[in-house]
């Protein structure tokens, strides 16, 4: 399935690339191509003010009458579908959503396809997936092997593209899911050579040969995209906010957004579109320092307002040439070619932003071909990373979601029930009801104001359990009559009750309970079904109070033991 899902993904990066190349050439040259062109060398006048507000205006009325979930940059819709809509997506979201995007950057808009692409990806993984009887589990699957499969045809990173599913897709780091992913990777990449092209997007070879102080510079670069990152995904949301209080229909916010999309252009034409030149000058060219720094205002501007309006397109390649161009900007003062400090700001930025920091390392390198900075790479990307935890509650593609009413957390750990047996937290000395007690001698037990436990397990003469009896169970017989001389072991016999055994792990026991909704099982000897102990939903909870006193409670062991050692801080006399 993966393998077919992974042609799929392949198949609409082609068509959405093609797509957006069409657009612009009708839009801004009048002309019917594909080859691939940019706003940017169209004639500045009324026209390249307008054309991004009639995109706008098509983009909304399609979301209004079509899909609005085609509304946004894809990869929160995408996660969104994962948690909420069990990785179901409609037909109307796999066509819609690639066509509004090329709409969208195809009129100027300053957007990357890459969300667009995600979002198409998953959209026909997700399709595929409901063409069978799959649990919720394998659609995500097949959802996020479309969707990093269309990824990677695109920019040529199948790694980094893993990497995103890992860091936020899959919400897992599992082979069940892991393996397919990379099967759809694989094949994208494989196709890649014959659908768009073959080797890196953006070839580079920048070496910095900086001393060992010189890698505290990498770190201040990632600090600096950090403050960067916080500061536009702050001013993100607060355009978004003011686009809500205005006292028109959504449908006609991204018409206004492709009217501001539209004056920056006349301000700096190639701030519109999604801007590969400018990554290639970055790296490669020589801009002018004043020209890079009105790009990096220009578009950082647009793309704001523009994406508030609830537009169409993705942000991996504007975060890229914001992140570049800061970086080159500090090049100008710092040792090294400018371009190399351009990639350590491309993705630092993209790790720092989206919460992804190992992707946006092997991004950077898998789309320029450059290892030789990797180091710098990983200490700068991490530096940004912590600089918007500590500044940020959630990511530029969480907080959507979060506005939504739905918490997202990607912080994975392991699971404390996993790394437990049974036996080490059920409980040995167990209260019970042998069979043989009349049932209106249990009425009267659980009658009889004593404190007692919700339910018993029942045993045998040779302390075999043989069923439980509850207290709701007691009520009912009390209320119903008739139970003169009858026994629990003729009531409450029953081959089929929830066990539990020693030796298997605790998740497996919570994972029975929490299916037959079972407070409280009795834990037996294989095959014998003697009684050993007993675990109850307050035995799990102790789990996990456990668990969390480990994260939170700090002691200094040496210290600790010095004291114990010495507590009277004096050396210890022989006896």
């Amino acid at each position: 399935m993966a393998v077919l899902v992974g042609a799929g993904g392949g198949a609409a990066a082609w068509l959405l690339l093609r797509a957006i190349a069409l657009v612009t050439n009708l839009v801004w040259f009048q002309t019917f191509s594909v080859a691939a062109s940019s706003p940017a060398t169209a004639a500045v006048n009324g026209w390249m003010a307008a054309a991004p507000a009639l995109g706008g205006l098509v983009i909304g009325l399609m979301a209004r009458f079509g899909s609005e979930k085609i509304r946004g940059h894809g990869i929160p819709e995408a996660i969104e579908a994962i948690l909420i809509g069990e990785s179901r997506m409609s037909p109307k979201v796999a066509l819609l959503k690639p066509l509004s995007s090329a709409i969208s950057i195809g009129t100027g808009g300053p957007f990357g396809a890459e969300g667009p692409i995600i979002m198409t990806g998953g959209a026909i993984g997700s399709l595929f997936a409901q063409c069978f009887s799959l649990s919720a589990a394998e659609r995500k699957t097949l959802l996020v092997a479309g969707a990093t499969a269309g990824m990677t045809a695109i920019f040529g990173t199948p790694i980094a593209a893993v990497l995103l599913a890992v860091e936020l897709l899959l919400f897992e780091l599992k082979p069940r899911s892991l393996i397919p992913v990379i099967t759809a990777c694989s094949v994208a990449v494989a196709l890649r050579p014959l659908l768009i092209g073959a080797g890196p997007l953006f070839p580079f070879s920048g070496a910095l040969d900086l001393p060992w102080w010189g890698l505290a510079m990498c770190v201040g670069a990632g600090v600096v995209a950090g403050l960067q990152s916080g500061l536009l995904t702050g001013l993100l949301y607060k355009a978004e906010d003011l686009f809500q209080a205005l006292p028109l229909h959504w449908m006609w916010w991204p018409a206004l957004g492709g009217l501001a999309v539209g004056l920056g252009g006349l301000i700096e034409p190639r701030a519109l579109g999604v801007g590969y030149d400018i990554i290639a000058d970055l790296l490669g060219g020589q801009p002018a320092a004043t020209q890079v720094a009105l790009i990096l205002v220009v578009k950082s501007a647009i793309w704001i307002v523009a994406l508030a309006s609830g537009t169409s397109g993705g942000v991996l390649a504007p975060l890229l040439i914001f992140g570049g161009c800061l970086g080159w900007l500090e090049g100008q003062l710092l040792p090294g070619p400018a371009g190399a400090w351009a990639l350590i700001g491309m993705a630092a930025m993209m790790g720092g932003t989206m919460r992804a920091p190992l992707t946006g390392v092997l991004f950077a390198v898998e789309l320029t071909g450059d290892f030789a900075l990797l180091g710098p790479l990983l200490m700068a990307t991490g530096a940004a990373y912590a600089v918007t935890v500590l500044l940020l509650k959630r990511s530029i593609l969480t907080e959507k979601i979060a506005r939504r009413g739905q918490h997202i957390v990607r912080e994975y750990s392991v699971d404390p029930f996993e790394l437990l047996r049974v036996g080490e937290v059920m409980v040995r000395d167990v209260d019970t009801l042998p069979g043989a007690m009349r049932v209106d001698a249990a009425i009267a037990y659980f009658s009889d104001g004593e404190p007692r436990h919700k339910s018993y397990p029942i045993l045998d003469e040779a302390s075999r359990v043989i069923g439980m009896v509850g207290r709701g169970d007691v009520l009912r017989w009390r209320a119903a009559g008739g139970v003169d001389g009858e026994t629990l072991f003729e009531r409450r016999s029953d081959a089929s009750v929830v066990v539990g055994y020693a030796d298997e792990t605790v998740s497996a026991l919570a994972d029975r309970m929490a299916a037959d909704d079972i407070g409280r099982v009795p834990i037996v000897e294989r095959g014998s079904m003697r009684l050993v102990g007993l675990v109850s939903r307050k035995d799990l909870l102790r789990i996990r109070r456990t668990a969390r006193a480990a994260e939170e409670r700090r002691t200094a062991t040496f210290k600790a033991r010095r004291a114990a050692v010495n507590p009277n801080g004096r050396a210890p006399t022989a006896a």
